[in-house]
């Protein structure tokens, strides 16, 4: 692949020929739409159970930097591997071979870097979530690990990890593509899927069914609203069971 109208050339690092095309834009009306459901991750989760997609990542899993954020975007991702050589060889060589800081280079304001990395090692830290805040990505999920935590908190830049580690990924890591589909604790993930993280968990929804999804997900808040509306004003257990559970097979009998 040569440098051209599908993404932005690389930024110095790796060449044109890792790095995937640019995916396709998500319309800002349609992620400020998803900004506004209820508890987002367990809604779309459902849905994606009733499409046989597995999508969802539990937040016991995959930990969030930042108590109580939210954030929804397109993926970029960043697929690492170990790098092949002694870490310690590496470093006296000054070989780096992660660039994280690519995926950022591709991103545009609200997207969110999504990476397959290397567990107990930092696959990002400090500097590239300075660099990723100040290009306006709205966070990261990375599988594996993060380091100078305190740092990305300070900048309000949340981040999904597996690990925690101080230990440098630069001489352990080696990327292999920037928009590529990744592995995410055993999940598929496209370039241009849309990601969806809170407290709750992770959500990644394929690029074709983001509408279809989102229309599920705000019926299904406003039928959560009535039911919690329904239940303030008193409806009692008995009555609830009725009106939920009754069409399950087993209330049948």
């Amino acid at each position: 692949m040569t440098a051209d109208h599908r993404h932005k050339g690389n930024a110095g690092f790796i060449s044109d020929d890792r790095i995937g095309p640019s995916p396709k834009p998500i319309d800002a009306a349609v992620i400020a739409r998803y900004k506004k459901l209820n508890d987002a991750t367990g809604t779309i989760s459902d849905i994606l159970d009733s499409k046989g997609i597995r999508g969802t990542i539990g937040a016991s899993r995959l930990l969030p930097s930042i108590a109580g954020a939210t954030i929804v975007g397109r993926a970029i991702t960043v697929r690492n591997t170990p790098q092949p050589s002694d870490p310690y060889a590496a470093v006296s060589e000054n070989d780096n071979l992660m660039c994280e800081v690519e995926g950022i280079h591709q991103a545009e304001a609200g997207d969110v870097l999504v990476i397959q990395g290397l567990e107990d090692i930092s696959n990002m830290g400090g500097i590239m979530a300075t660099v990723a805040t100040r290009q306006k990505l709205s966070g990261a999920v990375v599988d594996g690990g993060v380091r100078d935590i305190g740092h990305s908190r300070k900048l309000n830049f949340p981040i999904w990890s597996k690990n925690v580690s101080p230990i440098t990924g630069k001489w352990r890591c080696v990327t292999q593509e920037i928009n590529g589909t990744v592995e995410v604790f055993g999940l598929s993930v496209s370039p241009g899927d849309l990601v969806v993280a809170d407290e709750t968990g992770i959500c990644f929804v394929p690029q074709d069914l983001i509408l279809e999804v989102l229309k599920l997900a705000e019926e299904a808040d406003a039928k959560e609203v009535e039911w919690v509306e329904k239940l303030d004003a008193g409806l009692s257990i008995p009555d609830l069971v009725k009106r939920i559970y009754v069409k399950f097979p087993h209330q049948q009998k």
